[in-house]
């Protein structure tokens, strides 16, 4: 029962420290209802059965023999008491020491979210407490500075209206002012002494929100008033770096003049330029290759995740990943390496999954991307093996595994046959690419079109259609349907890989023979058991694959 508790309790400490502030009561209330109930049952209880009331209870049971026991109810009793300090306790913002307290009716704030600017000099001519706070911490000067009322503002202030009144949700009237695009009542905040370094929840200043909005003569002002431009927010994020994110090109000269390091680096590794290059802003990449940024600077963490960007990215390969060719072709031209493959890949390979992602729930399932500019994906291609990309280029890096493709020695046309994307094909062939290059382990570009290293049936780019095609299209560059790589697969493996029986019965067509693929691989399965549901990953049996197998035997007997 101690362990229990304990246990519980701990699990509910970290709640107590939540930036989404609800989640604290609930932790709070939580902790002292088992705290509650912990003592009950190791003090009041045993106490209460011990004396008569005990001798009451179990006389009570023994003539309510085999019905709910009244025992069983002292738990919930004495647990319940536990609400009893937070139902009393009255909920208060989170407002600096001094702030008056929160009623359920406040009139002046009211009239300041309405928009009653006559209710609400009337009130202030009674003497009307000006920093008294709705339920959730906001004033009238919050609501005032939200509407942009200036003369509002002016006359709260002139008031003694508490300038750096705290909502609870860590909100003060002057973060409202930095979000606005006009903000006439941010001089007014400033002059009445705004905290300019103040912390918002995720650790951002005032100067990061007015650079993220976009308001130049925020930025300005505050950076008369001496905030600090080489502040971070809590991920390590600059004013420079949300200003280059949201494309705000202003700002981002006015934070340049103001001397911000432009080659700090987030927690995750990131530069204002990697957030520029993978949001599209051209303009602001070009400004900050103007004012000496290294365009080949790489990101430099340890995070993984599905999410985060692989180690050594660039801001060429985020600008490509998120389908900003023109920009990509601007850092080029910048001198950003178009081979470049410190993160894994060069850009023609990124190509494959930025054309055709996958379409599963994980990060590879994720829609193309948007993109921008007038250069369209394939005139890339053509514009970046212009620039000097290898369109050979293999790669240095990677590992494989059970029925995983490994990357190590794959080209780029490699890449686009494993998701069947015929029309890359085609244009790396016209640009130079050899068809027949395999990876490091002798997985032909044919065997990566047909299935090999596919793991997840009906989720990987290529759809039967496309992968008829993609292989009609390598045999006749004289692909060779019957080559055997170091791990034992063929490409018949390939196609009972991605369970299309069609696919089976165009290389069957092409020439594969029985006496080449019926055998198991390194893992030890033919293309029979594959389709027939043993492979890594949710059994996914194919019949009408193994039938289409059983046939390619038969007829090559």
């Amino acid at each position: 029962m101690i362990r229990t508790t304990v246990i519980s309790c701990v699990a509910m400490a970290p709640f107590l420290f939540a930036e989404f502030l609800p989640t604290q009561p609930f932790a709070k209330l939580m902790i002292v209802m088992l705290s509650f109930a912990l003592v009950g049952d190791l003090v009041l209880l045993p106490a209460l059965l011990l004396g008569s009331t005990g001798t009451f209870i179990r006389a009570r049971n023994e003539r309510s023999s085999g019905r709910f026991p009244i025992q069983s109810c002292w738990f919930l009793v004495l647990s319940s008491v536990g609400f009893f300090p937070l139902i009393a306790a009255e909920p208060k913002p989170n407002t600096p020491e001094g702030s008056p307290r929160s009623d359920l009716q406040v009139p002046l704030a009211d009239a300041a979210e309405a928009r009653d600017w006559l209710s609400m000099a009337k009130l202030l001519s009674q003497d009307q407490d000006v920093d008294q706070s709705q339920p959730d911490g906001m004033t009238a000067l919050h609501w005032a500075v939200y509407h942009d009322n200036a003369e509002a503002v002016s006359k709260l202030l002139s008031r003694k209206a508490n300038v750096n009144a705290t909502t609870r949700y860590q909100v003060t009237p002057l973060t409202i002012a930095c979000t606005q695009t006009q903000a006439s009542s941010l001089p007014l905040l400033l002059e009445a002494g705004a905290d300019i370094e103040f912390r918002s929840t995720g650790g951002e200043t005032p100067l990061m929100i007015a650079s993220r909005t976009g308001n130049v003569q925020s930025v300005k002002q505050l950076l008369t008033y001496k905030a600090s431009h080489q502040a971070t927010d809590r991920n390590d994020q600059t004013a420079l770096m949300w200003a280059a994110s949201a494309g705000n090109l202003e700002v981002v000269d006015m934070l340049i003049q103001a001397g911000v390091d432009l080659n700090q680096k987030t927690s995750f590794g990131l530069t204002a330029m990697m957030f520029a290059a993978r949001e599209g802003r051209i303009e602001v990449v070009k400004r900050l290759i103007a004012a000496g940024v290294d365009v080949n600077a790489a990101i430099d963490s340890t995070k993984k995740g599905e999410r985060v960007a692989r180690d050594k990215t660039s801001a060429l390969i985020f600008a490509v990943e998120s389908g900003h060719f023109e920009l990509a072709m601007e850092l080029i031209s910048a001198g950003a390496d178009p081979n470049d493959q410190r993160n894994g890949f060069t850009c023609l390979h990124v190509m494959s999954w930025v054309r055709k992602p996958n379409s599963g729930d994980d990060a590879s399932g994720d829609p193309p991307p948007r993109g921008s500019g007038k250069l369209s994906d394939l005139e890339f291609v053509r514009a970046v093996v212009a620039a000097g990309a290898d369109v050979n280029a293999r790669l240095k890096s990677g590992f494989g595994g059970r029925a995983i493709l490994n990357p190590r020695g794959a080209t780029p046309l490699l890449y686009a046959a494993r998701t069947a994307d015929v029309p890359l094909m085609k244009i790396l062939v016209e640009l130079g690419a050899d068809p027949l290059i395999p990876n490091s382990e002798g997985t032909t570009p044919l065997m990566a079109a047909a299935g090999v290293g596919v793991r997840a049936v009906n989720e990987e780019a290529g759809t039967e259609p496309e992968v008829v095609e993609a292989i009609d299209y390598l045999v006749s560059l004289g692909a060779d349907v019957n080559t055997i790589d170091e791990n034992q697969e063929t490409a018949m493996h390939g196609a009972a890989y991605r369970n299309f029986p069609q696919v089976v019965e165009r290389l069957a067509y092409h020439g594969a023979n029985s006496s080449s693929w019926n055998h198991k691989n390194k893992s030890g399965w033919t293309p029979t058991m594959i389709a027939e549901g043993q492979r890594p990953g949710s059994f996914k049996p194919s019949p009408e694959t193994v039938e289409a197998l059983r046939v390619a035997m038969r007829d090559k007997q």
